[in-house]
């Protein structure tokens, strides 16, 4: 969930690799640290995010540095906790993204024999290790050490006498990127992308070495090769090009994602497992999971394809009798829950497929087969435009399995994103930015869509907010409803919306506020709302996509009144690679 950063070229590294973690920054900012190999190695860190000036770097010389942003597992944010860490001779440093398992008894163990800890971290046991082993080449002794190691990581390190920076993975990301007379390594592609697009995802059990001229990559001691790819995205994908924050640009460029992704699924070739499933199980977390569910629900009322859900997290300890074609979603590819969903399904002997955005990630490389969403690259924690993607591809799948009968509606739901974008929501924001508690409310695959707008309002704005199937709130939630608890309501045409309208009135009978998003022309629902919020289509398609796009700017311009930071919402990280 960590960011790592490094550097090794002709330029003064501290200050490429400080601009490198602030576009890790989504990845945690409990902290930050450099770490820079010139006659000596030279540590800077401190507790806090990333400041736009004061932090000096001149101290820190040198043409090769490793740098970390860090979302706070094994001791409390402050500076001491901070990576990078050193060993006892402060020769070596180490910045880590991920979780060590048997840290403790590792730790117990270099105490015995002399070692200092000056932190509370996992991590710094990697540095004393090394220490113990180090003898003037760093890549053994890396090699030597990560067998001791159980967990996750993905690590950098410098020697003050080698040459090169030593990164090795394991079940944790890790990106080299390859320049002009300069190598670069990182959590994910985002911060390299402004030097250079040729990239070689590095696999589990990797161990690389990089200078200026290359990289060599070793596995169990033995030289391999990694292909090299070459990233679409440009560096202007990840820059907030004139708006406020990244959430609210990226929630502008769904409309062109979704027509993006359409068109590029189009031209890939459909796995045969997807034709021949008669049974699919969708394991994900988050954001993705409301996806999903929105997609279970296509699929059994659309195609007549028995589907459920399972939450990641919960697959792996407690997984259902498995049949049928198992569906990992991830945006990063990287989620730890996920990736072992995927793994336990693949040993039961299902066929498995990976629905991802980023190209070499490790779901890709345990599913049977996968999609990409081309949604670019996202810098908000709070999911959005992936999200769009994500539905994109589930659309495209029920439209293949109906034989094109939504082609027409694919090619054209774009514009009611667009629609959606130029509503005014100021009513339902001041309503909102008031409120302690909200509900949001739907039926039908409608449902999802009110869970992941009750996400995107917790996550961002910090009110407490609980999406409900409509005809549940009668079932405890009538409780909780008062004058000071608004409600949100997807009321869409079709076959709930007559008992969709009386769930309405009933809380509208306890005096509850409702925000109502229904048909344009829908005036039974203008008259008993007190904000109504018309959606722009009434297809399926369309409807979901522009509720949900509705739902996320609701959230992002109550978050913005409150003035929270949206895009670094408080303890939350973009990438979930640990447990």
């Amino acid at each position: 969930m960590c960011g790592i950063f490094g550097y090794t070229g002709g330029s003064q590294a501290a200050a490429i690799v400080l601009e490198g973690l602030r576009k890790l920054e989504y990845r945690g900012y409990d902290s930050f640290g450099i770490a820079a190999r010139g006659e000596s190695i030279q540590v800077g860190k401190k507790q806090g995010r990333i400041p736009e000036e004061g932090f000096d770097i001149k101290n820190l010389a040198g043409t090769a540095a490793i740098g970390h942003t860090r979302w706070a597992t094994h001791g409390i944010p402050d500076d001491k906790n901070a990576h990078p860490h050193r060993d006892c001779t402060g020769k070596i440093a180490v910045v880590h993204n991920g979780i060590i398992e048997n840290y403790a008894l590792l730790k117990r163990g270099l105490v015995d024999r002399g070692h200092r800890f000056s932190s509370d971290t996992d991590t710094e046991i990697i540095a004393h290790l090394l220490e113990e082993v180090y003898k003037g080449d760093l890549l053994a002794a890396v090699q030597a050490v990560l067998p001791l190691i159980d967990g996750s990581y993905a690590i950098l390190v410098l020697a003050e006498a080698d040459p090169r920076i030593v990164a090795a993975r394991s079940r944790s990301p890790l990106v080299v990127g390859i320049g002009d007379e300069a190598m670069f390594a990182a959590s994910d592609m985002t911060p390299i992308l402004e030097y250079t697009r040729r990239m070689i995802v590095l696999e589990d059990g990797d161990v690389a070495c990089l200078t200026p001229a290359a990289v060599e990559i070793y596995q169990k001691g033995s030289r391999v090769r990694r292909n090299e790819e070459i990233v679409r995205w440009s560096s202007e994908d990840v820059r907030k090009g004139g708006f406020r924050h990244f959430m609210l640009k990226e929630i502008f460029d769904q409309p062109a994602v979704f027509s993006d992704a359409v068109r590029a699924l189009r031209k890939e070739e459909l796995p045969g497992i997807i034709r021949e499933a008669g049974m699919v199980t969708i394991v994900a977390c988050g954001t993705s999971y409301h996806a999903a569910l929105i997609f279970k629900y296509l699929l059994e009322e659309q195609c007549r394809v028995a589907a459920r859900v399972e939450l990641a997290s919960e697959f792996r300890y407690f997984p259902p009798p498995l049949e049928g074609l198992v569906i990992g979603i991830s945006q990063s590819g990287e989620t730890a829950d996920t990736l072992m969903a995927l793994e336990l399904a693949r040993l039961r002997g299902c066929p498995t497929l990976a629905i991802v955005n980023v190209v070499g990630s490790s779901l890709t490389r345990i599913a049977d087969a996968s999609l990409l969403m081309h949604a670019g690259p996202e810098i908000s924690v709070a999911a959005t435009k992936s999200f769009i993607a994500e539905l994109a591809v589930f659309f495209h799948l029920v439209d293949i399995m109906k034989q094109g009968a939504w082609a027409h509606h694919l090619d054209s739901a774009h514009r009611a994103i667009e629609e959606a974008l130029l509503l005014d929501l100021g009513p339902a924001v001041a309503c909102c930015s008031q409120a302690k508690d909200i509900f949001f409310v739907g039926r039908g695959a409608f449902y999802p869509v009110a869970l992941e707008g009750a996400l995107k309002m917790k996550e961002i704005s910090y009110i407490h907010a609980e999406g409900y199937a409509a005809g549940e709130i009668k079932h405890g939630p009538f409780a909780l409803l008062s004058p000071e608890t608004p409600v949100v309501a997807v009321c869409a045409p079709g076959e709930t919306y007559g008992v969709m309208a009386s769930n309405i009135r009933e809380m509208k009978a306890r005096g509850t506020p409702l925000i109502l998003l229904g048909e344009k022309d829908d005036r039974d629902l203008q008259e008993i709302a007190d904000v109504f919020i018309p959606l722009p289509s009434a297809d399926t398609v369309s409807g979901l996509l522009s509720a949900s796009v509705i739902l996320q700017l609701l959230a992002y311009h109550t978050a913005d009144a409150l003035g929270k930071d949206i895009d670094r919402p408080r303890n939350l990280a973009k990438s979930v690679t640990v447990e």
